[in-house]
């Protein structure tokens, strides 16, 4: 039975809003990037930018909170700014048509430009970042562009010339610790320390993913515990992955297999997903040597890439049980 006490039921999409800075100067982490921003909102002028680097680190926040800045006035806000998620909206005809006309509109009195924020511009296709340099090139005295992208290499190289270029980086576990404390707090639950370990595990730099984990375990309970948030995230805990290792390498293949369809079965982990989770924990199992995670690793990779191609879901994660048994016992 899912309880009503915790964020009113809201999506995961409304929450992450909820917290969102709505200043530079409020972010945390990316603390380099923020004050290169502190200073472009100073001026209130800057260049074209390019936001690059893995999902949640802060580039749509770091964009909107710039956005904020430089136009204050939320009114002045909204009527100068243009977001668009380009992954939605990647052809021709959008470039053409909706960047077009909005850049080519005068801003308001008194606001030196307007700006266009293309989110997830590395799904525009070539013909559409062709049109759009040339757009940044027409209207650079009206319009400023923010394009946030995962791999700035998908970007063609005429628009990186344009642009500043910013790399985010994944966020440090004691940033997002702090962060989830916040949310957490000013959501009334009652986080445990082990729970916000667990949930910080589960981010891998990703504030994002931890929020939303932090969501769904509230969704649950009002109190946050470790094994919540491992449950309701299909993340298997690393005590369990190391245990399936040691069973490898003491008991063999049948008991290993048994294990690692239990830890599937109470996680509810996809192939795919125990071997990332599996090759994640290597790095921190003690009883391995060196050459045997090396071996384990490549197994892991081959198995990975089977999985991915297609293949039986049961046979592959066996015969990468029997391959790991066989490493472990004959090292």
């Amino acid at each position: 039975m899912i309880s009503s006490h915790a964020f009113n039921m809201t999506s995961t999409e409304m929450w992450v809003e909820r917290h969102r800075p709505r200043s530079v100067s409020e972010m945390k982490g990316q603390a380099t990037i923020v004050e290169r921003l502190k200073a472009y909102a100073g001026q209130r002028d800057f260049p074209h930018l390019l936001f690059a680097g893995p999902p949640g680190t802060g580039k749509t926040t770091a964009a909107l909170a710039l956005a904020r800045d430089v136009f204050q006035d939320y009114g002045i806000y909204s009527r100068n700014l243009l977001e668009m998620n380009a992954s939605d909206e990647r052809g021709l005809q959008s470039v053409r048509t909706k960047v077009k006309e909005f850049a080519r509109m005068a801003p308001d009195q008194n606001v030196p430009f307007k700006l266009i924020f293309l989110d997830e511009a590395d799904a525009l296709t070539p013909d559409a970042q062709g049109a759009l340099r040339r757009i940044m090139e027409q209207y650079a005295g009206t319009c400023r562009f923010i394009l946030s992208c995962n791999y700035s290499s998908k970007i063609i190289e005429p628009i990186q010339s344009r642009c500043a270029v910013f790399r985010f980086r994944p966020l440090a576990e004691d940033q997002i610790l702090e962060m989830v404390q916040e949310v957490a707090e000013s959501e009334g639950l009652v986080l445990e320390n082990h729970g916000a370990a667990a949930v910080v595990h589960v981010a891998m730099g990703d504030l994002r993913r931890a929020i939303t984990a932090l969501q769904v375990a509230a969704s649950l309970s009002n109190t946050i515990t470790r094994d919540l948030v491992y449950e309701t995230t299909a993340t298997a805990p690393p005590e369990e992955l190391h245990a399936f290792l040691r069973s490898c390498q003491e008991d063999g293949f049948q008991p290993s297999r048994m294990k690692m369809y239990a830890i599937i079965d109470r996680f509810g982990l996809a192939g795919t997903d125990i071997v990332n989770q599996l090759h994640r924990s290597l790095a921190d199992v003690q009883f391995m040597t060196e050459r045997e995670k090396l071996a384990v690793t490549e197994a892991m990779a081959e198995a990975d890439f089977r999985l991915v191609e297609g293949g039986g879901e049961s046979l592959q994660l066996d015969a990468l049980t029997a391959r790991i048994s066989t490493i472990l016992k004959i090292n």
